[in-house]
């Protein structure tokens, strides 16, 4: 491609798709472990709890959590684990509801997990991209 030439759609989006991939396998993953080694499992569940929540909801959300993030970042059937992983989205962001608006309100508001909703939609869209390992063509 030369200087004056632009860019395609197709030559770029596979490449757009893994980065959003990765990016959003990281942040599953990196909540995940949190949830694990800082809040420990006991206390996740003590938390989910103290929301009236049954505990073994922790447990769910922990493994979708890791186990999605690890999915997500191998490209391992991205377009069914992104869509599996959004419900647990729409349950953070109903937890924080009640927050108002920003993530950064005290509590943390429902923006960040809606968002983070609506990027998992979009990767079901767009599919693994680039470096998948496992996926299921059309």
């Amino acid at each position: 491609m030369s200087a004056l030439t632009s860019p395609t759609e197709s030559s770029f989006t596979p490449y757009a798709a893994t980065l959003l991939r990765v990016s959003l396998g990281v942040m599953a993953l990196a909540h995940g472990l949190l949830k694990v080694l800082v809040f420990t499992l006991p206390g996740t569940v003590s938390y989910f709890e103290s929301l009236g929540l049954p505990g073994f909801l922790a447990y769910l959300t922990i493994a979708g959590e890791i186990g999605g993030g690890l999915a997500l970042i191998a490209g391992v059937y991205t377009r069914w684990v992104s869509l599996l992983m959004i419900p647990l989205l729409l349950g953070a962001a109903s937890v924080h509801l009640g927050n108002g608006w920003m993530f950064s309100n005290e509590g943390g508001g429902w923006e960040f997990p809606v968002f983070w909703a609506v990027a998992l939609l979009v990767q079901a869209g767009l599919g693994g991209g680039r470096f998948a390992l496992l996926e299921r063509t059309r």
